[in-house]
């Protein structure tokens, strides 16, 4: 089709269409064993849930502006209740029995003082929680931490994990099934910050030793949410359609990228959309893999299962 320019004399030369409003972001997908998917809309200030068959409902209403989910290993629904995309974010951590809808408060201060807006979440066998606070919004009048940090649950203590200067801004997150290493993204887009994924050694008390780099995205949108398979690769949603700034380029295009434990990039699914959040593996071999992606929900199918503490294979 050839190129149709602009109705002359009916708009301005330089017209450009620009958003008037966005509807919805979608983030933090987390599978039932009922079959259920669970999904954040930060900016519509809920938590969805998708069905078996594909009906999206409403799970709750006001979220608190909830970011990332996850199931801790009884099935109960652990949420990073943030603090972007408008008004109404609580800034806590949260787990919610979803058979009965009871919500119970994991923490919402350290060492007094309120969170960032928590971002993402995992849990390791010994029903440690770990969760990044990071700080990506642009009212900075209310915060009070003064950090970016990880942060970890042990048996209702809460303690810092890491921080700056060791990471800049920690997003995603995952832990490995004998809770031995954990991976952060490290997502700083601010100039001269870092697109890398970080491991750390855990420690039997959950202290974190001997952080190393995985994997550097360069200065193209990097990592965001991310997932293990049973294999231990990475599976990482990253990339933007077009630099959204002066220090992003695109180098880093859209998709799920899989990186191996060693740091080397396997290859890439491609993601018709852009900004992409976050993943989970579902469905009953853990073989179907869940995109959130600015408006819209994917999925796709792979030949490896996907690593979950619950439900188990």
């Amino acid at each position: 089709m050839v190129n149709v320019e602009l109705p002359p004399g009916l708009v301005a030369q330089e017209t450009k269409a620009k958003t008037a409003a966005t509807i919805c972001f979608l983030e933090g997908p987390a599978w039932h064993a009922s079959g259920d998917l669970y999904f954040s809309d930060i900016t519509g200030n809920r938590i969805l849930k998708m069905s078996p068959a594909g009906a999206v409902s409403v799970f709750r209403a006001d979220s608190g502006r909830t970011n990332g989910n996850t199931f801790d290993a009884q099935g109960r629904l652990i949420s990073c209740e943030g603090a972007e995309f408008g008004p109404g974010g609580r800034r806590r951590m949260v787990r919610t029995n979803v058979e009965t809808g009871e919500v119970e408060v994991l923490t919402d201060r350290f060492e007094g003082k309120r969170y960032n807006a928590p971002n993402d979440v995992c849990v390791d066998h010994q029903e440690r929680i770990w969760f990044t606070d990071p700080y990506y919004w642009t009212d900075h009048a209310s915060l009070e931490m003064g950090a970016e940090a990880v942060y970890c649950i042990d048996r209702g203590v809460v303690r810092r994990a890491v921080s700056q200067p060791d990471i800049g801004r920690p997003n995603g997150l995952a832990i490995t099934p004998d809770d031995k290493t954990l991976y952060v993204i490290d997502s700083d887009s601010r100039p001269g910050g870092n697109r890398k994924i970080w491991a750390f050694d855990v420690q039997a008390n959950g202290s974190l030793h001997k952080q190393r780099l995985v994997f550097d995205f360069g200065r193209g949108r990097g990592g965001d949410g991310m997932r293990l398979d049973r294999q231990g690769n990475l599976w990482v949603a990253a990339g933007v359609l077009k630099p959204r700034h002066a220090n992003e380029t695109g180098d880093v295009q859209t998709g799920i990228h899989v990186i191996s434990p060693d740091g080397k990039l396997l290859g890439r699914v491609p993601i018709p959309e852009d900004v992409l959040t976050n993943l989970t593996f579902g469905g009953p071999d853990f073989k179907t893999v869940y995109v959130t992606a600015g408006k819209t929900l994917f999925s796709f199918q792979t030949n490896v299962s996907g690593y979950s503490l619950y439900p188990t294979l």
